[in-house]
């Protein structure tokens, strides 16, 4: 019986990082250090070729420079708000209540989410993919930047992608965007507050205290809390397949898809519940995507991860997995990591980098910084589209 693979937020303290090598305390020597990790030649586990093939595991970190809150950095939503609890899969499926309170959040969420853009970080790593330093993309995010800002380097995303919704009927998939227009005209006093909210710049910041003073907590995956919201009067749609046709349940039953004059989905229903295409916590990861998840390690000679601590367990597993091959690890992130010592344990701390490298830097301003380092060395060619750098104090 194959195992399940769950996303579990992991909720323990995280260790202190330990920078590794010892010189990559300074932009110069992180930089280095990972020029060293990237170009040195492994051979994967399924084939004893020596490559510089490197798969990249991603996390919420990298998406911060994009305007996006992240979970664990400085201004994370873990760290700021101690109380915050995402909802669970069990939870949006059984309760008729709780995916009001979700859709509204979700909401006034989408408009800010859907205006982001990739930054710096991930137009470096379409460079670095461009160099054939990097085999494909393993994200845990679910803001679709990675397939927008290289398409030719594969993606997957492993926890799904907000971009569109599923039912969890007749799984019929549905543009988000659409869902919002539908949104709207169904709450018609929440779009009037979320345009005002819009206007005065009220989802514009990422600063903590200024995101208090507005009244309002942006989470992470396009999630905003208002204090003290009237939740319970937000309204969605059913699933506009399932309303005109419900289909039979598992066990044969006909199921029905009750409305309101306007559309709303009622809860005398027992189909046509549509869900976003992402994996919640508490859910299990589709089988499909956990193999592929897999491969993309098991093809790979070394792990470089950006932007995650690690904390749910889906993510972790696979560096773990790919340790347990002997495969190099380096890890780019703000904060401690899940379990980072057990990924450096075999390192002597002064070696260059080929082996392990663990840094504490932005993705967005370091990552670049690396493309141009790796361009002497001779990797590659400037791209002809290439986006404008953040500027980097290598001194």
């Amino acid at each position: 019986m194959q195992k399940s693979f769950m996303r579990i937020p992991y909720t323990g303290p995280l260790p202190a990082p330990r920078v590794r090598p010892r010189n990559a305390n300074t932009p110069t020597g992180a930089i280095a250090a990972l020029a060293s990790f990237l170009s040195a030649e492994t051979a994967s586990s399924q084939t004893e070729t020596p490559s510089r093939s490197t798969v990249i595991l991603s996390g919420a970190g990298i998406s911060v420079a994009s305007g996006l809150a992240d979970y664990r950095g400085t201004n994370g939503t873990y760290t700021q708000n101690k109380t915050y609890r995402p909802i669970y899969f069990h939870e949006f499926v059984q309760s008729h209540e709780a995916r009001k309170r979700y859709w509204a959040r979700s909401f006034l969420g989408w408009t800010s989410l859907n205006r982001a853009r990739p930054n710096a970080g991930h137009w470096a790593v379409r460079d670095l993919g461009e160099m054939g330093l990097i085999r494909s993309v393993v994200t845990q995010n679910v803001d679709s930047f990675h397939p927008l800002a290289h398409p030719q380097l594969p993606t997957l995303e492993l926890h799904g992608y907000l971009r569109s919704l599923v039912c969890l009927s007749c799984h019929t998939p549905l543009e988000r965007s659409a869902f919002q227009i539908s949104l709207s005209a169904l709450n018609p006093a929440w779009a009037s507050f979320l345009a005002s909210a819009l206007a005065s710049g009220a989802l514009d910041t990422e600063n903590p205290d200024e995101r208090r003073a507005k009244g309002m907590k942006t989470n992470p995956d396009g999630d905003v809390d208002l204090p003290d919201a009237p939740y319970s009067t937000f309204r969605y749609p059913a699933c506009p397949k399932c309303l005109a046709r419900p289909p039979r349940a598992a066990d044969g039953t006909q199921t029905r898809v009750d409305v309101d004059a306007d559309g709303a989905w009622l809860g005398s229903s027992t189909a046509g519940v549509l869900k976003p295409a992402v994996v919640m916590f508490g859910e299990s990861i589709a089988a499909d995507v956990k193999d592929a998840a897999e491969q993309a390690i098991d093809g790979a000679a070394r792990v470089l991860v950006v932007g995650s601590s690690l904390a749910t367990y889906s993510a972790w597993r696979l560096v773990r997995r790919a340790r347990e091959r002997g495969m190099p690890v380096a890890i780019l992130n703000l904060g401690g990591v899940r379990g980072e010592d057990e990924f450096f344990r075999h390192l002597d701390n002064g070696v260059a980098g080929e082996e392990g490298v663990r840094v504490e830097m932005p993705a967005d301003t370091l990552l670049p910084a690396l493309v141009d380092r790796l361009r002497e060395m001779g990797f590659g060619a400037l791209s002809a589209r290439e986006e404008p750098r953040l500027e980097i104090d290598t001194g």
